[in-house]
């Protein structure tokens, strides 16, 4: 299959930005190269990259051992030599075999070194719930990369955004972690490529003046579908799709619960020490005298994630909880 050379899509899968911005970093960058279990022949398990052997070669798109520290330590000594290696790991549930590399490593080695060598790599993972993958294999984790400083965050919820970070991504020094959630795959919307984002800055989905809700990666979606519920209530809320969270754009955060002054934060991580805990934090430090109402933190449970659908389902956030959260906030 030919990878698309149009700049503007009316409609493209997450799975497809995602390939088709490597596709196009690659083409511009011949040191860009990609390595992983099964992403050459195979196309990756979750086919982000298709047909990449075909027009780049064997040189550039690399079949790796099952070795998560062997992927992510070749990918480490690469970007020191001056390469910009794509490292997928199948599962972000896996990092645990590979932290020493991602978090004692690839984070320090500028700062140890003084800024003489820089580790411009990224690593392309996967998390979340929805495919009944039990406790192993469907883990949101992404706190753990969050309390390392020297390593970015990227977990963005659309196609176009999808896009834009990734190629971003691979332009800046700065090791980077790339969370693609599970069920966000075959999620499709437009792609403008000449309409880049701004790395680092939140995204303003919907304005409001009831309430805010702050969520990345497949919560932004799901805040989605209730405010527009809360809408019929005439309650107007605010989203805020963070995109990343290292950088995380504060400053949007704050400005919105100050003109909204109640919040709703919502994360697939768990409850205790998670993302939503330090973004609670951040608003009760600069909001406090201007909230109605204590903020809500939203999440998973403080359990191993369940392996039955149904209570799968319910580990996690879901829209109509979401709803009576934030009719509970406001009222």
């Amino acid at each position: 299959m030919k990878i698309p050379e149009q700049d503007f899509f009316e409609k493209i899968t997450f799975r497809d930005a995602l390939r088709l911005a490597m596709y196009d970093e690659m083409k511009d960058d011949k040191n860009v190269i990609i390595l992983g279990e099964d992403v050459a022949k195979y196309g990756g398990a979750y086919g982000a990259t298709k047909n990449l052997l075909e027009q780049f070669g064997s040189d550039r798109v690399i079949d790796t051992p099952i070795s998560e520290p062997t992927i992510v330590g070749t990918a480490i000594g690469a970007a020191m030599t001056g390469l910009k290696p794509i490292a997928e790991l199948m599962y972000v549930d896996f990092f645990g075999m590979s932290m020493d590399q991602i978090g004692n490593q690839s984070a320090k080695i500028r700062y140890m070194f003084g800024g003489q060598i820089s580790v411009p790599m990224v690593i392309r993972t996967q998390g979340g719930t929805g495919r009944s993958g039990g406790a192993q294999h469907s883990q949101s984790l992404e706190s753990w990369i969050m309390y390392i400083p020297g390593l970015y965050l990227v977990m963005p919820s659309n196609p176009n955004d999808a896009y834009h970070l990734l190629r971003d991504s691979l332009k800046t020094n700065t090791p980077t972690v790339f969370i693609e959630h599970k069920l966000l795959y075959n999620f499709e919307g437009p792609l403008d490529k000449k309409n880049k984002v701004q790395f680092g800055k939140a995204n303003i989905l919907k304005e409001g003046n009831s309430i805010s809700i702050i969520a990345y990666s497949r919560m932004t979606n799901f805040a989605v579908e209730a405010a527009r519920k809360l809408k019929e209530d005439n309650i107007s809320a605010e989203i805020i799709d963070l995109r990343t969270l290292n950088p995380l754009d504060k400053n949007t955060i704050i400005n919105s619960v100050k003109k909204t002054r109640h919040a709703l934060v919502l994360s697939e991580g768990h409850y205790t020490t998670g993302v939503a805990s330090e973004i609670t934090s951040i608003i009760f430090e600069n909001c406090f005298k201007v909230l109605k109402k204590p903020v809500i933190r939203y999440t998973a449970e403080d359990t191993p994630v369940p392996v039955a659908p149904n209570l799968e389902k319910n580990y996690v956030p879901t829209v109509d909880r979401i709803i009576d959260y934030a009719k509970k906030i406001i009222t």
